[in-house]
């Protein structure tokens, strides 16, 4: 592997990294409930997130390059097919799911998909038999490409959620890059977008009705 493609696959690696343990932490501090709770009409909650990185780690990172996890993992199980759980199933955790085991799990994927990193050079070739053709033959540069954005996209999902929960917002507690407006200027500038988003409505209106 050349010096470049070294330094491609370590700053590939290093943003899929963070984008882990910002899910993860999204998670601290919060009840059993309030891990779980859905808080979009689709039922998104935080666990469920979790959950569902752990089948993403194992499928791009495992089973796309022939390096299956040797540990069974109740929720994945590629080689039942599609159709062998319900719709969503990886999206949520059963009462009797514990956090550890979904968090534990989802860690131990990630420390898999890591080895499968380190082992591959970049253009190493996998099979990614839900993509179509001809994009399913796929090189670790472009899993790699496609886990940081899926990653950094529940991420995103994370941190609404996290906000709905509790009101705590930005990648970690205290983050600077987050203005520290408090309370009260975190309320005037809602209701500042608000009133920018009635005003924009009504315009719109307006205009259509000629």
């Amino acid at each position: 592997m050349t010096e470049r493609d070294a330094g491609l696959k370590a700053d590939l690696h290093r943003y899929l990294r963070e984008a882990r343990e910002a899910v993860l932490g999204k998670l601290d501090g919060l009840s059993e409930y309030d891990v779980r709770r859905p808080l979009t009409p689709t039922g998104t909650n935080l666990l469920g997130l979790v959950k569902h990185l752990s089948v993403v780690e194992l499928l791009y990172l495992g089973f796309v390059f022939g390096r299956h996890y040797p540990e069974p993992v109740a929720w994945f199980r590629p080689d039942l097919g599609p159709d062998a759980f319900e719709p969503n199933a990886d999206m949520w955790a059963t009462a009797g799911e514990s956090r550890e085991r979904i968090v534990g799990t989802y860690r131990a994927a990630c420390a898999h998909g890591d080895a499968t990193v380190e082992a591959l050079d970049l253009d190493a070739a996998g099979y990614v038999p839900w993509w179509p053709e001809p994009h399913a033959g796929a090189t670790l540069h472009r899993v790699l490409v496609h886990l940081v954005a899926e990653t950094g996209r529940h991420a995103g999902h994370a941190d609404v959620v996290r906000e709905l929960v509790d009101g705590a917002a930005g990648q970690f507690e205290g983050d600077p890059r987050l203005p520290a407006l408090g309370e009260a200027g975190w309320k005037e500038h809602r209701a500042r977008v608000e009133r920018a988003a009635q005003e924009a409505g009504r315009a719109a209106r307006e205009a259509a009705r000629g």
